[in-house]
Protein backbone atom coordinates (compact mmCIF):
# COMPACT_ATOMS: atom_id res chain seq x y z
CA UNK A 1 0.00 0.00 0.00
CA UNK A 2 2.79 2.44 0.94
CA UNK A 3 4.76 1.69 -2.22
CA UNK A 4 1.74 2.33 -4.44
CA UNK A 5 0.89 5.62 -2.69
CA UNK A 6 4.51 6.79 -2.88
CA UNK A 7 4.79 5.82 -6.56
CA UNK A 8 1.58 7.69 -7.44
CA UNK A 9 2.72 10.70 -5.40
CA UNK A 10 6.19 10.87 -6.97
CA UNK A 11 4.78 10.43 -10.48
CA UNK A 12 2.28 13.25 -9.88
CA UNK A 13 5.09 15.45 -8.53
CA UNK A 14 7.18 14.85 -11.63
CA UNK A 15 4.29 15.55 -14.00
CA UNK A 16 3.25 18.65 -12.06
CA UNK A 17 6.76 20.11 -12.13
CA UNK A 18 7.20 19.26 -15.80
CA UNK A 19 3.92 20.96 -16.72
CA UNK A 20 4.79 24.00 -14.61
CA UNK A 21 8.10 24.41 -16.42
CA UNK A 22 6.51 23.85 -19.86
CA UNK A 23 3.71 26.31 -19.13
CA UNK A 24 6.22 28.91 -17.94
CA UNK A 25 8.31 28.50 -21.09
CA UNK A 26 5.17 28.81 -23.21
CA UNK A 27 4.12 31.93 -21.29
CA UNK A 28 7.47 33.51 -22.15
CA UNK A 29 7.88 32.42 -25.75
CA UNK A 30 4.50 31.30 -27.16
CA UNK A 31 1.55 32.34 -24.95
CA UNK A 32 -1.00 31.02 -27.45
CA UNK A 33 -0.21 27.46 -26.31
CA UNK A 34 -1.55 28.31 -22.84
CA UNK A 35 -5.06 28.73 -24.24
CA UNK A 36 -5.40 25.13 -25.35
CA UNK A 37 -8.11 23.33 -23.42
CA UNK A 38 -5.93 20.45 -22.21
CA UNK A 39 -3.33 22.91 -20.86
CA UNK A 40 -5.99 24.47 -18.64
CA UNK A 41 -7.44 21.13 -17.45
CA UNK A 42 -4.61 18.58 -17.10
CA UNK A 43 -2.61 20.47 -14.43
CA UNK A 44 -5.68 20.54 -12.17
CA UNK A 45 -6.18 16.79 -12.57
CA UNK A 46 -2.53 16.06 -11.81
CA UNK A 47 -2.48 18.41 -8.83
CA UNK A 48 -5.64 16.79 -7.45
CA UNK A 49 -4.00 13.36 -7.71
CA UNK A 50 -0.91 14.83 -6.06
CA UNK A 51 -2.92 16.23 -3.14
CA UNK A 52 -4.95 13.04 -2.66
CA UNK A 53 -1.82 10.88 -2.73
CA UNK A 54 -0.17 13.20 -0.18
CA UNK A 55 -3.16 12.80 2.15
CA UNK A 56 -3.06 9.03 1.58
CA UNK A 57 0.65 8.94 2.47
CA UNK A 58 0.07 11.01 5.61
CA UNK A 59 -2.54 8.52 6.75
CA UNK A 60 -0.37 5.49 5.93
CA UNK A 61 2.70 6.81 7.79
CA UNK A 62 0.69 8.58 10.53
CA UNK A 63 2.52 11.88 10.01
CA UNK A 64 0.31 14.95 9.83
CA UNK A 65 0.69 18.69 9.15
CA UNK A 66 0.66 20.90 12.25
CA UNK A 67 1.57 17.82 14.32
CA UNK A 68 4.90 16.86 12.72
CA UNK A 69 7.21 19.75 11.82
CA UNK A 70 8.62 18.30 8.60
CA UNK A 71 5.14 17.75 7.13
CA UNK A 72 4.10 21.25 8.24
CA UNK A 73 7.14 22.67 6.43
CA UNK A 74 6.13 20.82 3.27
CA UNK A 75 2.62 22.32 3.43
CA UNK A 76 4.00 25.84 4.01
CA UNK A 77 6.49 25.28 1.18
CA UNK A 78 3.69 24.10 -1.08
CA UNK A 79 1.75 27.30 -0.43
CA UNK A 80 4.87 29.37 -1.20
CA UNK A 81 5.46 27.35 -4.39
CA UNK A 82 1.85 27.85 -5.52
CA UNK A 83 1.93 31.60 -4.88
CA UNK A 84 5.26 32.05 -6.67
CA UNK A 85 4.03 29.83 -9.49
CA UNK A 86 0.95 31.99 -9.90
CA UNK A 87 3.19 35.04 -9.91
CA UNK A 88 5.37 33.43 -12.60
CA UNK A 89 2.44 32.39 -14.78
CA UNK A 90 -0.16 35.13 -14.25
CA UNK A 91 0.47 37.85 -11.71
CA UNK A 92 3.93 39.07 -12.75
CA UNK A 93 3.62 42.35 -14.66
CA UNK A 94 6.71 41.91 -16.81
CA UNK A 95 9.14 39.20 -17.88
CA UNK A 96 11.84 39.87 -15.24
CA UNK A 97 9.28 39.70 -12.44
CA UNK A 98 7.85 36.47 -13.88
CA UNK A 99 11.34 34.98 -14.04
CA UNK A 100 11.90 35.88 -10.39
CA UNK A 101 8.63 34.12 -9.50
CA UNK A 102 9.65 31.09 -11.57
CA UNK A 103 13.10 30.80 -9.97
CA UNK A 104 11.59 31.35 -6.51
CA UNK A 105 9.05 28.57 -7.14
CA UNK A 106 11.84 26.20 -8.21
CA UNK A 107 13.85 27.06 -5.09
CA UNK A 108 10.86 26.17 -2.94
CA UNK A 109 10.54 22.87 -4.80
CA UNK A 110 14.16 22.06 -3.94
CA UNK A 111 13.56 22.95 -0.29
CA UNK A 112 10.43 20.79 -0.15
CA UNK A 113 12.29 17.87 -1.77
CA UNK A 114 15.13 18.21 0.73
CA UNK A 115 12.71 18.09 3.65
CA UNK A 116 10.88 15.13 2.09
CA UNK A 117 14.15 13.20 1.88
CA UNK A 118 15.68 14.17 5.23
CA UNK A 119 12.47 14.49 7.26
CA UNK A 120 14.12 17.50 8.91
CA UNK A 121 12.20 20.81 8.78
CA UNK A 122 14.08 23.86 7.59
CA UNK A 123 12.56 26.78 9.45
CA UNK A 124 14.41 30.01 8.85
Amino acid sequence: MYAAAKHIHLTAIGLSILLFIVRFIWSQFNPAFLHRKWVRIVPHIIDTILLLSAIWLCIIISQYPFVHAWVTFKVVGLVAYILLGMFALKWGRNAPMRWIGFIGALIWLVLIANVAITKQPMFF
